[in-house]
């Protein structure tokens, strides 16, 4: 069965290596009279200045191990003509604010906080902020469990009413309601990921290829929904599969697809994945291969 026929209307979804210290991780033309339709790709303003935002690994615990040198999400000033950027402003959030992504209205921002230690449970956490158009500043609302250890990814849902995120060291994907003022609220679904663990060589890689993998337990790397938010996509590195889900969303619940997985060559670890604009393919970024 082709990716179309899975996934009608397919289009676009968009991290860099979690092990990098600073993580552009979206960006906001805040005066532009159209938003860009890219992801994470910074907008675009004929005129004025566009604000960038720059999430960190924040905690004297980094996520792989390593000292978190940031301080939180940093504001900056990109001049469009040169680009140039200039740090505006600093929003403290000491626990790795490492992805970054924007609702559909660019008037929240919110946050995969990667910790494993959030009040004191296995679990990182995500927060959300309220956006000031005007000059770029974030103002926190909550934060609330990721319901998974290390949240690697998050994304929001086309409505607007949900944030899916995608926890890395907990192998789970939860799906958290945001509410009528932009805070979030308890998930309404988890789901833990479970197969057969791939070997930590890749069988596809190239002939003296020396690269190891996550390959130890379940380990989501990345979810986001279709255009349409009909459906939902999960990618997991330690299983070699992306899971394909329906998505209610009246409930915020994901449902087994059809075809509910993809499989890869065994070692492969599927990272990130893409969609092409004219929804006919689909492309799947391989840790190991």
């Amino acid at each position: 069965m082709s990716h179309e026929e899975l996934l009608p209307g397919l289009s676009r979804a968009g991290k860099t290596t979690r092990r990098s210290f600073l993580k552009v991780a979206t960006g906001l033309a805040m005066a532009a009279p159209r938003l860009s339709g890219a992801r994470i790709a910074i907008g675009k303003s004929s005129a004025k200045a566009i604000f960038t935002y720059v999430g960190t690994y924040s905690s004297p615990q980094g996520p792989e191990g390593a000292i978190g040198r940031g301080q939180g999400i940093y504001l900056f000033e990109m001049d469009p003509a040169t680009g140039g950027l200039v740090q505006r402003d600093l929003f403290p959030n000491d626990a790795n604010p490492a992805w970054l992504e924007f609702d559909p209205s660019r008037t929240h921002l919110y946050s995969a906080n990667e910790i494993s230690n959030f009040q004191g449970a296995s679990s990182g956490s995500v927060s959300a902020y309220s956006v000031d158009r005007s000059n770029g500043r974030l103002a926190l609302l909550n934060t609330v469990s990721s319901e998974g250890a290390g949240p690697a990814h998050l994304s929001v849902h086309p409505s607007g009413k949900y944030v899916l995120v995608a926890n890395y060291h907990g192998g789970t994907v939860a799906v958290l309601p945001i509410l009528s003022n932009g805070e979030l609220g308890p998930a309404t679904d988890v789901i833990h990921d479970s197969g057969t663990i791939g070997p930590p060589r890749a069988t596809s890689a190239p002939g003296g290829s020396f690269a190891i993998s996550g390959h130890d337990k379940p380990h989501a790397h990345m979810i986001h929904a279709d255009p349409s938010g009909k459906f939902v996509i999960a990618s997991d590195l330690g299983l070699d599969q992306i899971f394909v889900y329906k998505f209610d969303a009246d409930n915020g619940k994901l449902i087994p697809a059809n075809t509910p997985s993809i499989s890869f060559p065994p070692g492969d670890g599927p990272r990130h994945f893409t969609f092409h604009p004219r929804g006919r393919w689909f492309y799947s970024l391989q840790e190991r291969a």
